[in-house]
């Protein structure tokens, strides 16, 4: 069990000038990976599977190289553990961000956030992406070709035909599908959702979890326009990207293949998580019919 026992005994045995640090799980922790504060400006992050655990070289190694051409403050690693006391993986300690995720926060007015966020997905995508890890199973090909979801999206589709207007998202389904990213690969994010946004007094601060980062199709960044922003605010996201209508297609995708497995009980979730994923799957059936 990855609990704050287990934390502390690896923390004093790899790390002994820490080991008298208070150590406090952080709610909510993490699914993908456990997260507990230790002392008051740094916190740990413990991958809660070898699927995640295979992420944390990438992220010391690479998170460090971003931080300074980017204009939103992102993770700092300041060290990295290594398996012992029974528990069998790498982690990692990250300098503290203050904040709270957008998931948890009351923001009224999504504009400013979405000005920010475009400006640093622009930015992200305009840096350097020499040596850059491509899509792969250490994330969850995020960045890479849709169609390699395309089965366990139609069978979502077909669990909750009695629920969604089937028709419909096959429509957006093979419509993204069609569509290719010609440019060369950028860098990408691959989670980029409300519970990885940092906002402090209403604006947007931080950018969190990178497991997903790779270099390829940006259109998966894109996702977060259905799943945070509405009406207004979307145009305004949308707006600030140079993107083609392809791309923007393909992101439209991404967000429904992802509520559709959450709704359709495919993958793990929580109560909270499924609530918002039937909300993204409306939203984006109503943006579809808008827009035919």
């Amino acid at each position: 069990m990855i609990n704050e026992a287990l934390v502390s005994r690896l923390v004093a045995s790899q790390f002994p000038q820490w080991k008298d640090l208070p150590i406090r799980r952080v709610v909510p922790s993490g699914w993908d990976n456990r997260t507990f504060r230790l002392g008051e400006r740094m916190l740990v992050r413990m991958p809660s599977a070898t699927e995640y655990a295979v992420q944390i070289e990438k992220e010391q190694l690479w998170l460090p190289r971003l931080a300074s051409l980017l204009p939103l403050s992102i993770p700092e690693p300041l060290a990295q553990g290594g398996p012992e006391k029974g528990y069998p993986w790498s982690w990692s300690i990250y300098r503290w961000l203050e904040g709270r995720t957008i998931a948890d926060a009351s923001i009224a007015n999504l504009y400013d956030i979405a000005i920010s966020l475009s400006n640093f997905l622009n930015v992200l995508q305009r840096i350097d992406t020499k040596g850059g890890p491509l899509p792969g199973t250490h994330n969850f090909y995020r960045g890479g070709s849709l169609a390699i979801y395309d089965a366990e999206t139609r069978k979502a589709i077909a669990l909750l035909k009695d629920d969604i207007d089937v028709d419909a998202a096959l429509e957006i389904w093979k419509t993204a599908l069609k569509t290719t990213w010609h440019d060369s690969p950028v860098w990408i994010h691959g989670d980029i959702s409300p519970g990885n946004l940092l906002v402090q007094e209403g604006q947007l601060s931080s950018v969190i979890d990178f497991g997903g980062l790779a270099v390829g199709d940006p259109a998966c960044d894109l996702a977060i326009a259905w799943t945070l922003f509405e009406s207004e605010s979307r145009k305004t996201f949308r707006s600030m990207l140079l993107l083609d209508a392809g791309t923007w297609e393909r992101g439209r995708a991404w967000a429904l293949w992802k509520a559709l497995i959450v709704v359709a009980g495919i993958t793990d979730t929580t109560i909270v998580e499924a609530e918002r994923s039937r909300h993204t799957i409306d939203e984006i059936l109503a943006d579809h019919r808008r827009s035919a």
